[in-house]
């Protein structure tokens, strides 16, 4: 794309702040991601805008949100919520990544450690990684027993229409990325170094055990895409464009004014 092929507002983007930033940053100027990312910059503002009212309305009408963001490792989930959360209030909402279970915990209810992260009024809560761990990667990589898996299967739809019954706002995104995508981030994270802490043991097998991590996927969504609590799923391949897909759902599922 040439100057003489940009329209007017085109060219005003680009002459805009953050379409000479978009420009610059790069030593080979392109016209055509410049004005791409302008214009996915200027979409999620506007999305971030309407998430600011949301948890206004939520903190006014002592609403309560769950948001679970599930998907493969390096499918963005982290990246998604951190623009679900860049401008809202700190004070009123958390991001649950939970750790290992320890000694007590594997004692308990598998359930019981995830009710205790559940928001409180006029809260949001983002779950990087849910409960869904037992439903995929804990059976893919060993980490719990045949029994276990089917215990949890039995019960996590009633589990859920229990939450959704007392109040809470469920949703689900699955942020789906493709083998070669997944490859991809994967070495462009290990080689730098800002980002290799990311890669972790389960990372590493992540490609060869892709076929059981499919299998185990589709049996998630086929028991448990239900009326209460369906899934929707989020093309990640793009990860500007599941963001903002992300968002517009959660807008669009939230009835606040």
């Amino acid at each position: 794309m040439s100057k003489s092929e940009l329209n007017n507002k085109e060219v005003a983007l680009l002459n805009s702040k953050l379409g000479l930033h978009a420009l610059l940053k790069n030593k080979k100027v392109d016209l055509v991601k410049s004005l791409e990312e302008v214009e996915y910059y200027l979409e999620l503002q506007k999305r971030q805008e309407e998430l600011i009212k949301l948890q206004a309305w939520a903190i006014e009408n002592d609403e309560k949100i769950v948001i679970l963001c599930e998907g493969r490792d390096s499918a963005g989930k982290g990246g998604a919520i951190r623009r679900f959360t860049q401008y809202i209030n700190p004070r009123h909402y958390r991001i649950v990544a939970l750790n290992i279970p320890t000694d007590d915990e594997r004692k308990q209810w598998f359930f019981q450690r995830y009710i205790y992260q559940l928001p409180k009024p006029g809260e949001i809560v983002f779950f990087d990684r849910s409960w869904y761990n037992r439903a995929v990667v804990e059976p893919v990589n060993n980490f719990c027993t045949e029994s276990e898996y089917e215990i949890f299967m039995s019960q996590v739809n009633d589990f859920e229409k229990m939450v959704i019954q007392s109040g809470i706002h469920l949703i689900k995104l699955y942020f789906s990325i493709s083998k070669e995508e997944q490859a991809k981030r994967f070495k462009d994270i290990k080689k730098d170094p800002l980002k290799r802490w990311k890669m972790t043991a389960v990372d590493e097998r992540a490609q060869e055990l892709w076929d059981e991590y499919s299998t185990f996927k589709e049996q998630m969504f086929e028991k448990t895409n239900t009326v209460h609590a369906p899934w929707t799923i989020i093309s990640a391949d793009k990860k500007s464009s599941a963001r903002l897909n992300a968002i517009s759902h959660v807008l669009e599922t939230i009835p606040y004014k």
